[in-house]
Parts: structure tokens; C-alpha cells; sequence
């Protein structure tokens, strides 16, 4: 895995740039409006915490995590332990990486052989680009990477995960609209092999409002895949439209008792004022979160890091 602090290659805007950058929204309505809070000679009473409160549920934070994060700042300022305003924001800011790191978990592979990645999710999230921009990722770590055009009844999905297949300079394979997604997967699996791929990327049909027919579909893919490797496959992960705010959050709880999602990737995260979502995803779904999107390129997927999410979101600095 890169470090998302690595310096750009040729002049290119830092990591950390791109993610500030795309997390403006997000930041512009929680800093702006934190600056407000924690104006010099605000009060540290019980207003104060009333007003953070009210920030963090109208950033689309979500009660569980707002009422641990109150929680926490009320029984530091209890103990004295915050002299002004500033100490609160760093202790808001702490406490919200506290609660986001445990789910910032990067995407671990087998120790040898071929990696199996199913790729789930609703149409509309983003799950077929991610997949391109992941094999992208990857091969620029090295790996050997192929594709597979499972979403077989969407005819754009499979000419779109071509096209990715083509940028990335990677091999996919693909069926004709409306082909037996387990079999497309199950070739794929075999034709990986047989390249000496190790790393495989395999696109889903996105059918939510199906669940029986959508669970069935990926029982019969696993079926297949362990025919020829009983360990596969290695991650299901669940790409989530962070842009749609708390509505993600319901999605994934919705999906999480369909399918079975071992993490989740989240798009989108650029052009919304909800990045807050994160931490409610973090705190309630107790999955890994392996990587964020937040932009159109290639390298705008990244895995994801608690500490520079936090910074972004409430570095105000121009």
C-alpha cells in the first residue's frame, strides 16, 4: 500500500491536497461553521455543547456517533481538562479520529496465489468505476490484475468496465448483456490462474430492491469460485455513494444483511457537504473502510486514513 503522504510524481498535487480539495464541501460546512463555535472568548458551558451538537447532526454525523462525541467533551469539560474554546476543537477533532481508525484497514491479501475481489453494491454508487480505478491501484503496486465484467445485465456496465480494462492496459472478461454472471466469474477465476493473474477484480449486477434473487446470485457465484479455490473469494466489498449522506448508511445496513460484505469502499465523497457520513459508517456498521473515492481521475481512490480525513475536514488554512 502507498502512504497516502507520499509525495506526488511529476508535480501533481499531493494526496492530502486532492482530498482537501474534494472534501470542500464537507469542510466548509462544518470549519465555517465550528469557527462560529469556537469564536475567542466563547464560554465553555453547556451552550457550547449544545451548539457543537447541533453541528455534528446537520453534517449529516448521525446521533449515535453524536451523542458519543457529546459524551466525551462534556465529561472532559467536567474534569476541567479543556482551558478554551481551541482545546475543544482539538479534543473534537481527537475524539473523531479515536472513533474513525479502527475502521481505516487496508485490503489484505493472501500470501500467495490468486486474489478474489467481488465488487457489490447499488446501481448508481459508483461500483463499476471503482472497480477500474482499483485495478489501476493496484497495478501501480505491482500486482497482476485482470477483470470481470459481472454486472451482465447492464450492457454500459460491461462496455464501461472495457473501457476501464483498456485505460488500465488490463485484461477483462466479459460476456455477452443478460450471460450467467456466475459463469463469467468462474472463467474469469480460470483464465486469471492460467495468466499467473494474482489479483482479481470482479464487477456484480447492483440489485437492491431483489434481495432474495441479489443473495442467491452471489451464493451461486461463491459456489462456483470454490471449485477452483475454496479460500475465495477474498473480499466482498460494498461500494457506498458517500454523497448520499445518511441514506448511505441505511443502503449499507440494508446490503450488510444481504450480502456478505467483509468492507466497504466509499465514492463520491467530492461535491457533498455529508462527508460526516464516514464516521457514522465507521461507528455503525463495524466494517473496514479500505478506500475513498473523492474525484474523477484514476488516482483518486485511495485508501483510507482516519488521521488525514480528520485534518481535511477541519483544516481551514488556504
Amino acid at each position: 500500500m502507498s502512504n497516502v503522504a507520499d509525495e506526488p510524481p511529476q508535480g501533481k498535487p499531493g494526496w492530502f491536497s486532492r482530498l482537501r480539495q474534494g472534501l470542500t464541501k464537507t469542510r466548509e460546512g462544518l470549519s465555517s461553521r465550528l469557527g462560529e463555535v469556537f469564536s475567542v472568548g466563547k464560554a465553555l458551558d453547556q451552550s457550547l455543547i449544545d451548539e457543537i451538537e447541533t453541528l455534528l447532526i446537520t453534517s449529516d454525523f448521525g446521533m449515535t456517533v453524536t451523542q458519543e462525541v457529546i459524551h466525551s467533551l462534556t465529561r472532559s469539560m467536567s474534569r476541567k481538562t479543556l482551558k478554551d474554546a481551541e482545546a475543544v476543537r482539538q479534543a473534537l477533532k481527537a475524539s473523531l479520529v479515536d472513533m474513525i481508525a479502527p475502521s481505516a484497514l487496508p485490503l489484505s491479501s493472501p500470501e500467495q496465489g490468486l486474489m478474489v475481489i467481488l465488487m457489490v453494491g447499488v446501481n448508481g454508487a459508483g461500483k463499476t468505476t471503482t472497480a477500474g480505478k482499483l485495478a489501476h491501484f493496484y497495478k501501480a503496486q505491482g500486482r497482476q490484475v485482470m477483470l470481470a465484467a459481472g454486472d451482465t445485465y447492464r450492457a454500459a456496465a460491461v462496455e464501461q468496465l472495457k473501457t476501464w480494462g483498456a485505460r488500465n492496459n488490463v485484461d477483462v472478461v466479459a460476456q455477452q448483456t443478460g450471460a450467467d454472471s456466475a459463469s463469467v466469474i468462474f472463467d474469469a477465476v480460470t483464465s486469471a490462474k492460467a495468466r499467473g493473474a494474482d489479483l482479481l477484480i470482479a464487477d456484480t449486477a447492483g440489485r437492491l430492491q431483489n434481495k432474495t434473487n441479489l443473495m442467491q446470485e452471489l451464493e451461486k457465484i461463491v459456489r462456483v469460485v470454490n471449485r477452483i479455490d475454496d479460500s475465495a473469494p477474498h473480499a466482498v466489498l460494498l461500494v457506498i455513494d458517500g454523497g448520499t449522506g445518511q441514506n448511505a448508511l441505511a443502503q449499507a445496513r440494508e446490503f450488510k444483511r444481504s450480502v456478505p460484505v467483509s468492507g466497504l469502499i466509499v465514492t463520491k465523497l467530492d461535491g457533498t457537504a455529508k462527508g460526516g457520513v464516514m464516521f457514522a459508517l465507521a461507528r455503525e456498521l463495524a466494517l473496514p473502510i479500505h478506500f475513498i473515492g473523492v474525484g474523477e481521475t484514476l488516482d483518486d481512490l485511495r485508501p483510507f486514513d482516519a488521521t488525514s480525513f480528520v485534518d481535511a475536514i477541519f483544516d481551514d488554512t488556504e
